[in-house]
């Protein structure tokens, strides 16, 4: 499957270049070697160095140098972060980490889906609370005033927009603006 640059950020546009400078040139045809496809390929899926990425090539006669096409979106700064990125895959150097994806992310991610789960198998918020948060004693006399309440809800809350679709967010890198 090929997620296009509209969903996701990382996805890489590159074109034939208007006018290359001198020194290393990145061509259609070493991507396409690299990848394994057919010559014609438009839409290919590389792996370089252990990463992979979802690259477009459009009106491409194989031997020409390649230019990025970055739109310019409320998205442009994660897809300079995943060019870079490619950048530092195709020239070998080190690949900084993803990151769209933090280990607390994907923590919060994993905790939000269990309390969906748990929600629609019938589960109350204490049930749900006292599996996700086992270390924590949960009172039930003082349950309403509880804080770990408001963040079972909040996980369940946000879970829910994950599930109706809102699971391409995590393609994006966090924002505080959201």
């Amino acid at each position: 499957m090929f997620w296009t640059p509209q969903v996701d950020p990382a996805a890489i546009l590159l074109e034939a270049s208007p006018s290359p400078s001198e020194g290393f040139h990145l061509t259609a045809d070493e991507l396409r070697g690299q990848a394994r496809l057919d010559r014609d390929a438009t839409l290919i899926q590389l792996q370089l160095r252990g990463e992979r990425y979802d690259v477009g090539l459009t009106a491409l006669d194989g031997n020409e140098p390649l230019a990025a096409v970055i739109p310019l979106d409320e998205l442009t700064l994660d897809r300079l972060t995943a060019l870079g990125r490619f950048w530092a895959a195709v020239t070998g150097r080190r690949v900084p980490p993803d990151p769209r994806m933090t280990p607390q992310r994907r923590e919060r991610a994993r905790q939000m889906l269990r309390a969906v789960d748990a929600r629609q198998s019938g589960a109350i918020y204490r049930v749900v609370a006292e599996y996700l948060f086992p270390q924590h004693k949960i009172d039930t006399a003082s349950w309403v005033g509880d804080p770990i309440r408001e963040i079972t809800i909040r996980l369940a809350r946000d879970g829910m927009k994950l599930v109706r679709g809102g699971y391409r967010t995590l393609l994006r890198r966090p924002r505080r603006d959201r």
